[in-house]
């Protein structure tokens, strides 16, 4: 399966419509992700006012903030202890009610003066009064009363009345101050006159002290801007709401605040997630389009980059929210680690380290603070990491996370009161682990997904490159001709990668390992021919010489999966001749038919191909066609050496062996000066050392002893 995705994607230019799709389907996975309940501890529960508590609910972090809820109550409290606001005792008031006294009393003074009228008929006159409602057995002692008696009560009424409303007489208190009308009739009336006059002055007693509406709304809410806000705060893990508790307003805020409330997802929380995403899909869309970076541009490591950033984020949804440590010991740095191990690019991991910080933090309370920690643990992590090339990287790169998210854990708590010192040494604690664990997850996942990808990452090269790998024990112990001219090209080639900025590593191992099937026939290639003995193609028909050539690529790769190469350096193998012609042998056999070409099928004479597909396999083809020439021609001087790099250049190029790469004019002209350079130091002109000539002795004396040359032994 995976060498079917190789040869699909592998090294091949990815088209816009399928970067596009790739970009869609990511975005719609984060999408679904950030809008589905994914977390193991929910982001809310099903809970509502007045619910008995099913279990315990802690806080997750620290927090603290103005409850409204117990600053209302406060307020209300304050407001409560506000009296209502009276306005002063209204005179005309009191003058109103002792003028309807009059009135009543010149009335009932008529009612009993008149002669013409009967007593029964008196009483339901008296009854019938408007301002004062009296019984009919007090009509009746009224209209009983002698005149002195009825004079004294009238006097006594009115003077009771006076100083009853002399008094400031609330609304609220009129009952107690009616209450108090039998006190104030002088001793001396009888009793049952005294009866008449409390039936007279009691309802005329009224509030003469009006509440005020406006006052008091004005003092009340004087009263309760009075009152600070209150605060509520948290403590990591301290209970919000116990199990068997009812939840009240106050326990629904804090779940509110925390967000620990299951509530169904609007169009809001959704608007904002694919806001977030399409923002970040159009950032990287505008920079690696201003950036070219060779793992962007290849649609398999798009696809890899891709699953691994859906992966981190799923896994991150799941496990973070609504945790107090665990976001802090989530190894999401490891994302930007694999990525520089397993494209030895420092740039890519970094653009894509923010991206996934970014969304790994989005819609989480701390959302701020852990965006910072993801990326300046990953940035750091990946700057010292680098390509990932040594195993003593990937400890310093554990150290730097550990330390950078220490830093920001530093940073962003110190100056919260809420976080006290044994929260503060956990999260470092929880810091310096996610450096452990990412470097320990990344390590894992680059072989991972290097096996599955055909990837060939940094560790892996280095381990190709020892001496003692058994292929290239191989090819040393069977072909040692082809061994030193391996490690001539790879010279070469490394310097080039350098100078252009390929991936150098890669070219190295790659030169060692290309020309492996020479190992299984090295008498047929002539590296391998001794000075003195003859050569084998001469007595072979050019058609089967030419077979034998073209065959140690394929030999080449089998030999490389017998060994478990990686499908990265296997391309080298069976892409550094292209398609091109074994050109001597093709001669030899227009030479047998005296010239004529066309009797001379081609295809018995030209390598299986594929022509090369990147920069690096490109690279190698260059500088085996250059070091074949320089090693055939044994250039005299640099003038020579050029035009013999330049002549193989264009070869390559008018044979469209360069097509399907992306080497550019000015990557040609870096190789040629890059080929140059190298190659001046091989064949530099050297000295002639002359023959030591010695005098012969005379006959008789003794020989001289031989000179010792160094080296060469006594």
């Amino acid at each position: 399966m995976k060498e079917l995705y190789r040869r699909l994607w592998s090294h091949r230019p990815s088209h816009r419509a399928s970067r596009i799709i790739i970009l869609a389907v990511t975005g719609l996975a984060i999408f679904a992700s950030y809008v589905l309940p994914l977390a193991f501890r929910p982001s809310g529960y099903e809970l509502a006012v007045g619910d008995v508590a099913p279990y315990d609910i802690q806080a997750p972090y620290a927090l603290s903030y103005e409850s409204e809820v117990l600053t209302e109550r406060a307020r209300a409290e304050m407001e409560k202890k506000v009296s209502s606001v009276y306005l002063p005792a209204d005179p005309a008031i009191s003058r109103q009610q002792i003028e309807k006294m009059r009135s009543i009393l010149y009335f009932i003074n008529t009612v009993r003066q008149d002669a013409y009228a009967s007593f029964q008929q008196k009483v339901e006159d008296l009854s019938m009064m408007v301002d004062i409602k009296i019984t009919p057995a007090v009509a009746e002692q009224l209209i009983n009363l002698s005149t002195s008696r009825w004079e004294s009560v009238q006097r006594e009424a009115e003077s009771v009345l006076e100083q009853m409303m002399r008094n400031t007489i609330r609304e609220d208190r009129l009952a107690e101050y009616r209450r108090n009308v039998p006190s104030l009739i002088s001793y001396s009336v009888p009793p049952e006159a005294s009866e008449v006059i409390i039936n007279l002055v009691t309802p005329m007693v009224v509030a003469n002290s009006l509440f005020s509406q406006e006052q008091t709304e004005a003092a009340r809410q004087d009263a309760r801007e009075s009152v600070a806000p209150v605060m509520q705060s948290f403590m990591v893990d301290e209970a919000i709401v116990l199990r068997g508790q009812v939840i009240g307003a106050k326990e629904w805020e804090a779940l509110l605040k925390y967000e620990l409330v299951q509530l169904k997802t609007g169009i809001r929380e959704m608007a904002g997630a694919a806001a977030v995403i399409i923002l970040m899909g159009g950032f990287l869309t505008l920079y690696f389009r201003r950036r070219f970076i060779a793992p962007a541009d290849n649609l398999l490591a798009l696809m890899v980059i891709a699953a691994m950033m859906i992966l981190f984020l799923l896994a991150a949804r799941i496990f973070i929210p609504n945790r107090a440590v665990l976001p802090y010991l989530f190894p999401l740095p490891a994302f930007g680690l694999t990525l520089a191990a397993m494209y030895s690019s420092v740039e890519i991991a970094m653009i894509f380290s923010l991206v996934i910080s970014i969304l790994a933090a989005y819609g989480l309370p701390n959302t701020l603070d852990l965006t910072v920690f993801y990326f300046m643990s990953s940035l750091c992590g990946v700057l010292i990491l680098g390509r990932g090339r040594r195993m003593v990287s990937f400890v310093f790169s554990a150290l730097a996370v550990g330390v950078a998210g220490g830093t920001v854990v530093l940073a962003y708590r110190l100056p919260d009161g809420l976080t006290d010192w044994f929260g503060l040494a956990t999260l470092l604690g929880t810091a310096f682990l996610n450096g452990v664990f990412s470097t320990s997850l990344a390590l894992v996942l680059q072989f991972l997904f290097s096996w599955l990808t055909g990837t060939t990452t940094a560790l892996q090269l280095l381990e190709l490159s020892r001496p003692d790998h058994p292929l290239l024990q191989y090819i040393l112990r069977n072909a040692p001709g082809t061994y030193q001219h391996s490690l001539q090209v790879a010279n070469l080639a490394e310097q080039a990668a350098e100078a252009i900025g390929a991936d150098a590593l890669l070219v190295r191992v790659g030169a060692l390992y290309h020309d492996a099937g020479k190992a299984n026939n090295p008498q047929f290639f002539i590296e391998n021919q001794a000075g003195s003995r003859l050569n084998p193609h001469d007595d072979l028909d050019p058609a089967f010489s030419a077979s034998v050539i073209i065959q140690h690529v394929s030999d080449g790769d089998i030999l490389a999966r017998k060994h478990r190469l990686p499908a990265g350096i296997r391309a080298f193998i069976l892409e550094h001749h292209g398609t091109l012609l074994t050109r001597y042998q093709y001669a030899r056999a227009i030479e047998k038919s005296d010239g004529h070409a066309e009797l001379v099928s081609q295809a018995a004479f030209r390598y299986p191909g594929p022509r090369p597909k990147s920069r690096e396999t490109a690279l190698l083809m260059l500088a085996d066609g250059v070091e074949a020439r320089a090693r055939a021609t044994v250039p005299k001087n640099h003038e020579e050496l050029r035009d013999l790099i330049k002549q193989a250049f264009d070869y390559y190029e008018h044979e469209g062996q360069l097509d399907e790469t992306r080497l550019t004019l000015r990557d040609l002209n870096l190789a040629s000066e890059s080929f140059f350079n190298t190659l001046k130091g091989m064949y530099h002109p050297r000295i002639h050392y002359p023959e030591i000539k010695q005098k012969q002795p005379a006959a008789g004396q003794p020989q001289p002893e031989p000179e010792k040359l160094p080296g060469n032994g006594s």
